[in-house]
C-alpha cells in the first residue's frame, strides 16, 4: 500500500484467467462490502471491482497465469481499498475517446473516491478506494 493507511482488515483471493472469474470476484467483493458496512456504496464498489478484474483479464494476465484481488479496510473501517494484482506489462490509463470498450478506468474514476497504479514484480497493482458514508 503506497498510501498512508492503518490496516484494520484484509481479504484476498486468487483467480484463474477465465471470464467466469469476474462473477466470482463480484461475489467475493459483495460479501466483504456487506460485512464491512459498505451497503450504501456496494454497487459502486462492485462495479469498480468488476471493471478492474475485467481489465486484468483482457490486458494484464498472460495465458497460463491468474490475478489476485485484495480488499483492505483501514482507518477504523472508514476506507476500503480494492486492489487487482496482475503480472502483465504496461500502465493502464483512463481514455476519454475510447470506443465501445476501453472505458473501464473512466468508470472507476467516476464511481470511486480515487484510483491509481502501483508497481509489483512482475506486473502491476491497479487499485481504487471508497470512503464509507457515516
Amino acid at each position: 500500500m503506497n498510501e498512508t493507511m492503518q490496516l484494520v482488515l484484509m481479504r484476498e483471493r486468487f483467480y484463474r484467467r477465465e471470464r467466469l472469474s469476474v462473477r466470482s470476484v463480484r461475489e467475493f467483493v459483495r460479501t466483504a462490502a456487506e460485512d464491512w458496512g459498505y451497503g450504501a456504496r456496494a454497487d459502486d464498489v462492485l462495479l469498480c471491482a468488476s471493471e478492474l478484474a475485467t481489465n486484468a483479464l483482457v490486458h494484464g494476465v498472460p495465458p497460463g497465469r491468474g490475478y489476485r484481488v485484495r480488499l483492505l479496510l483501514s482507518e477504523a473501517g472508514r476506507l476500503m481499498r480494492v486492489e487487482v494484482h496482475d503480472s502483465g506489462d504496461g500502465t493502464p490509463v483512463a481514455r476519454e475517446s475510447a470506443g465501445e470498450s476501453g472505458r473501464g478506468l473512466l468508470i472507476v474514476a467516476a464511481f470511486s473516491d480515487g484510483w491509481g497504479v502501483g508497481e509489483r514484480s512482475p506486473g502491476k497493482v491497479v487499485w481504487c478506494r471508497f470512503r464509507r458514508e457515516r
